[in-house]
């Protein structure tokens, strides 16, 4: 049997069992129970009642988080030569085509996101392979396919991240850092949370939300009750 270390348990015994938390106090709580020595992302994951399998029940989204993940996201652009420079002013991190074309072929994915224009997917296309497991293949659903480039950059540079429910109908994300307030934790945390009910498929029948769950990389989960936060 695994033992149970000492910060464990001071966590465990700061958490009622059986009890659901209101967000606020979640947001409190999962700072509490974190004693990683770096600063920890905090999570959610969020159980619907949806079938992934069904096409007319895939959740997919974006949202722009208010306080932003605390996280500096790597942003390569692959664009033509004449949007470079946009691309460059607005603060990607890496910026051309070719070059980075036959990185990636090499191996290379040392970033977080990919912007492209309409223009180079052609290009972009026989990478799914590679960038498509690690969800890094740029998609105009969440809006990495554009010819917005500056406005997209500086979008994602802010906290701008994108979800998708999993096989087993469960939304993953990280959504700030245990090293935020409380109140910003609640605040990212609520408006992550009223972007999946406004995506709810018209389809989707019974409990849509069936719980939540808060964490940080090391911590136990905290049950978040699913009627404290509701869409404005």
């Amino acid at each position: 049997m695994a033992r149970i270390t000492k910060n464990a348990k001071a966590a465990l015994a700061k958490i009622e069992k059986g009890k659901k938390y209101s967000l606020a106090e979640a947001s409190s709580l999962v700072k509490e129970i974190t004693f990683s020595k770096f600063d920890a992302s905090v999570d959610i994951d969020v159980k619907l009642g949806v079938d992934p399998r069904q096409a007319d029940q895939m959740v997919r989204g974006t949202v722009s988080l208010p306080h932003g993940t605390g996280k500096d996201v790597k942003v390569l652009v692959l664009c033509t030569p004449d949007k470079e420079e946009e691309a460059k002013s607005a603060g990607a991190d890496h910026v051309g085509l070719d070059e980075y074309v036959e990185k990636i072929k090499g191996g290379w994915t040392d970033i977080d996101v990919i912007v492209a224009t309409p223009s180079v997917m052609g290009k972009i296309g026989p990478l799914g392979r590679i960038l498509g497991p690690r969800g890094l293949m740029p998609n105009p659903k969440i809006g990495t396919v554009t010819m917005e480039l500056a406005k997209t950059v500086n979008e994602l540079k802010q906290g701008k991240i994108d979800f998708k429910v999993d096989k087993f109908g469960i939304i993953h994300s990280s959504i700030a850092k245990v090293s935020f307030d409380a109140s910003k934790i609640e605040d990212n945390a609520k408006e992550f949370l009223k972007t999946i009910l406004k995506l709810r498929p018209a389809s989707s029948k019974g409990t849509y939300v069936q719980s939540i769950y808060m964490s940080s990389t090391m911590s136990t989960g905290i049950n978040v009750d699913e009627k404290s936060f509701k869409v404005d």
